[in-house]
């Protein structure tokens, strides 16, 4: 590719009016990207079925090679169609075909500098990227990316769905950015961020007429991760860097590359409803497997004890009882968390993977992974920060039967730690080994560049439910949230279904928590992962009705297709998901008020005789009662009515 680009950049345009304007539109046609280069800056524009959905937006980049954002001028153009199949097994789907018109685009500097924008177009899809080739006698063979002039100006009207990027080292023993802050609903694109250094991916629009969503994918340890900076009048959102003091002041926040190489891809996804941002697979569709899996890795659910019996509860009895949880539910594994190696010790750890094996569970287990990054005290650390330690540690754990590992506490998204995820996930697939992160960054493709990655946190997660009562109230919010944006473009750790009435181990201290049990349960199925944390304690065995121990105990984790039916962020979302020939279709309500629905469901069978699993109304002034199957029919349309409780939830299936 980078020989043809090469010698495309050496070819002038014939028509000269191509030389100030280029168009790709989509296999269908709605969708069209316009590129000019009038005045000398490269810039974009994006319409869908003839509506501006994105106004001019510049392109470019500063390097130590050339500024890119001035003087240039488009000097040659390749098409070609993309077209590809490809299966994948921890994602929204399994099957996957992608159709796209591909434009690239050579353009120069006044003083001949080089370098070429690719887009790649379908249908509802537009990502793009830069490719710096070598320069004139063959050097220089690296450069220094150190910022880039990409821009996203929104029309007029557009609101937003953001969460912001927070300062470098802040927050508990420094551990920050996380990636756990609080998402804003219908903002307006002038507010200025919460601490003034932009938005985390994805940012989701919601335009006059249309919403669109912005991403990243591709991020590889050839590159840093980025994020959008603040709104600025008449340029929009632009394409940030990592700041200086991410990862500690370690390593730059420049991109160091070598040549010819490329950039990540921008994402952005377009429709006139939110269908086409909750089943876009353009984080997947433009990257590709970086290394073979060793082995056939797989999904399953997963019982948790940290999250409601906390650090003391890693010791060698208790971690036996949520075994025993697991295996009763025929949960395919375990996480024992954090201090492990303290409370529990490497020889007793060996023992009790080799008791979990004759339960028929596998164990994950928690690192910190530091390192120098941050104050976290956690141990096991000094475990994945150097190739020696991850090495003796991998060979480790698949010595004595573990499964996957949890992987926490990272430190920003500059190139440095961007090579560092990526280490963990190449070393621990050499011995079979899957890997979920946390206090992490968004996955940029991941799933499908690294085939044992699982699932990242990268978000305001179940463990903040625990910690107080202001989190556990905004649960609902985040829960009908998430499907539209984070976990739209990569798989997303939770935390775990909740199923105890109050956040303690005795069921009956402590703040309450505010969703109903079918909302929890329901919640399985709206967040996307294929490894699943199932939340339930001890005690829930005895606690909870049969009908929804049943209907957890077949909870699927991996899916063959998925479907948007309704929703809106931060106020409800409804999904439809199909395991095998098994559709489920789970629904949430954000809202603390009740909420009526007519769905429309086209996997089922007009008259079709389905389950309801819902929430039963409480007596006055009481919580919602226990989850119960109810017989629901669709009508000859293919519809169906439900009622959703305030805070509650519902899943319909065969």
């Amino acid at each position: 590719m980078m020989k043809k680009l090469i010698l495309l950049l050496l070819l002038p345009l014939t028509v000269a009016a191509w030389a100030r304007e280029a168009t790709v539109s989509s296999p269908d046609g709605k969708l069209v990207v316009t590129i000019s280069d009038a005045g000398g800056r490269a810039t974009y524009s994006v319409s869908l079925d003839g509506q501006t959905v994105l106004l001019p937006s510049l392109l470019g980049l500063k390097a130590d090679v050339a500024d890119f954002t001035q003087g240039l001028a488009i000097t040659g153009e390749q098409r070609q169609t993309v077209s590809k199949q490809y299966e994948m097994w921890q994602a929204k789907q399994r099957h996957f075909s992608y159709e796209a018109n591909k434009l690239t685009l050579a353009m120069a500097t006044a003083d001949g500098k080089a370098m070429a924008v690719v887009f790649q177009v379908s249908n509802h899809d537009v990502a793009f990227r830069y490719e710096l080739p070598r320069q004139k006698g063959d050097n220089p063979k690296t450069a220094v990316v150190r910022a880039e002039a990409t821009s996203f100006l929104l029309p007029e009207g557009t609101t937003t769905f953001l969460t912001p990027q927070i300062d470098p080292m802040k927050g508990w023993e420094r551990t920050k950015p996380s990636y756990e802050e609080e998402y804003k609903a219908d903002a307006p694109m002038a507010a200025r961020s919460q601490y003034g250094q932009g938005y985390t991916f994805p940012c989701l629009f919601r335009l006059p007429g249309a919403w669109l969503l912005v991403s990243e994918t591709g991020v590889t340890s050839a590159y840093c991760g980025s994020h959008l900076s603040d709104y600025h009048p008449g340029q929009g959102y632009t394409v940030a860097y990592p700041q200086a003091g991410e990862n500690n002041g370690f390593g730059t926040p420049d991109a160091s590359i070598a040549l010819p190489g490329v950039t990540p891809w921008r994402t952005i996804t377009v429709g006139t409803t939110l269908q086409p941002i909750v089943e876009t697979t353009v984080a997947y569709d433009v990257v590709e497997p970086l290394y073979e899996p060793s082995e056939q890795y797989a999904g399953g659910r997963y019982t948790w004890s940290w999250l409601i019996w906390q650090d003391e509860s890693i010791n060698y009895d208790d971690q036996v009882r949520f075994i025993d949880l697991a295996s009763a539910m025929g949960y395919e594994y375990c996480l024992v968390d954090n201090w492990w190696d303290r409370n529990i010790g490497r020889e007793r750890m060996a023992r009790l993977s080799d008791y979990a094996r004759e339960k028929g569970v596998g164990l994950m287990l928690w690192y910190n992974s530091n390192g120098h990054w941050n104050d976290a005290p956690q141990t096991p650390r000094n475990c994945m920060d150097t190739p020696m330690a991850r090495d003796r540690e991998m060979a480790w754990l698949k010595s004595i039967g573990v499964k996957g590992i949890k992987v926490d506490f990272f430190a920003g998204d500059k190139q440095e730690t961007m090579r560092l995820y990526e280490d963990i996930l190449y070393d621990a697939n050499r011995y079979g080994i899957k890997v979920v992160f946390h206090g992490c960054t968004l996955p940029r493709g991941w799933e499908r560049m690294y085939p044992n990655f699982v699932s990242s946190e990268a978000v305001l997660a179940s463990e903040n439910v625990f910690f107080s009562d202001h989190h556990a109230r905004q649960e609902p919010f985040q829960l009908t949230m998430h499907p539209f944006c984070r976990n739209a473009v990569a798989t997303m750790d939770w935390g775990g279904v909740i199923l105890n009435r109050y956040l303690s181990k005795d069921n009956k201290s402590r703040h309450q928590r505010q969703t109903t049990d079918m909302f929890e349960i329901a919640s399985a199925f709206t967040n996307q992962a294929a490894v699943q944390c199932v939340a339930l304690q001890p005690n829930n065995l005895s606690e909870l009705p049969q009908a929804e121990l049943d209907f957890l105990r077949r909870l699927p984790t991996t899916w063959d297709e998925t479907r948007f039916v309704d929703g809106y962020p931060g106020r409800y979302v409804v999904l439809a998901r199909r395991h095998g020939e098994q559709w489920y279709v789970a629904a949430l309500n954000g809202t603390d008020q009740p909420l009526a629905l007519s769905l429309s469901l086209p996997m089922f069978a007009p008259g079709s005789q389905l389950t309801l699993m819902a929430d039963q109304p409480g007596k006055k002034g009481q919580p919602a009662g226990a989850a119960a199957p109810q017989k629901l029919r669709t009508d000859k349309r293919g519809q169906a009515r439900i009622t959703l409780l305030p805070r509650g939830g519902a899943v319909v299936c065969r």
